[in-house]
């Protein structure tokens, strides 16, 4: 779930509790977890509302000093369904960081790095992709993602999706513009050279 980076910190500290959302349909269920920049979060309750009933006590907890600010900064056609997400912060640490710090890699964890980036090689309509992956973002760190895609001869959307899966096995970190390669994609890297 996105945020602008001004709610990463409340949403993290517990301070932002619910957010609005004009969606064509749900994209969160209550229950599940999500992933946001200010860390991971777990849905409460979603429920479709009017402007008429947000109140001030729901603006506050969405970050915003009034009702009439939040609704200024409200995104998407107004014919949309209008959805209010009550979440909480989870506290523990996102599992996806605690692997990409992991860089002392044993022979069994280079294999099973080995096998997961073969299997998306072998689903990838656009062929093997993994390893040149890795070795672009090793070479240009910080370089626009469209950039990068434009190298590989890849369209931008698809090539996000497919970094995000090796952010997945904890072998690239997103930054503010491109990525880099965590310290396990790099002890990764170094071990196949």
């Amino acid at each position: 779930m996105l945020f602008e980076q001004r709610f990463w910190e409340p949403v993290a500290a517990g301070e932002v509790t619910v957010t609005y959302r004009r969606w064509k349909r749900r994209q969160v269920l209550p229950g599940r977890q999500y992933r946001t920049p200010g860390g991971r979060i777990e849905v409460d309750d979603l429920d479709v509302v009017t402007l008429d009933e947000i109140t001030p006590a729901d603006a506050a907890a969405a970050g915003y000093s009034s009702v009439p600010e939040l609704v200024a900064d409200l995104r998407g056609s107004p014919d949309l369904p209008l959805y209010r997400v009550r979440f909480h912060a989870l506290g523990d640490p996102d599992p996806r960081a605690l692997l990409a710090e992991a860089a002392d890699l044993s022979a069994d964890d280079l294999r099973e790095i080995d096998r997961r980036l073969a299997r998306l090689d072998a689903a990838s309509r656009h062929g093997p992709w993994t390893v040149a992956t890795l070795q672009l973002i090793d070479r240009r760190p910080e370089v626009r993602a469209g950039d990068l895609a434009e190298e590989l001869g890849r369209d931008r959307p698809s090539f996000k999706a497919d970094v995000r899966k090796l952010k997945g096995l904890g072998l690239t970190l997103s930054l503010d513009v491109g990525y880099r390669l965590s310290p396990r994609g790099e002890a990764y890297l170094q071990a196949r050279r």
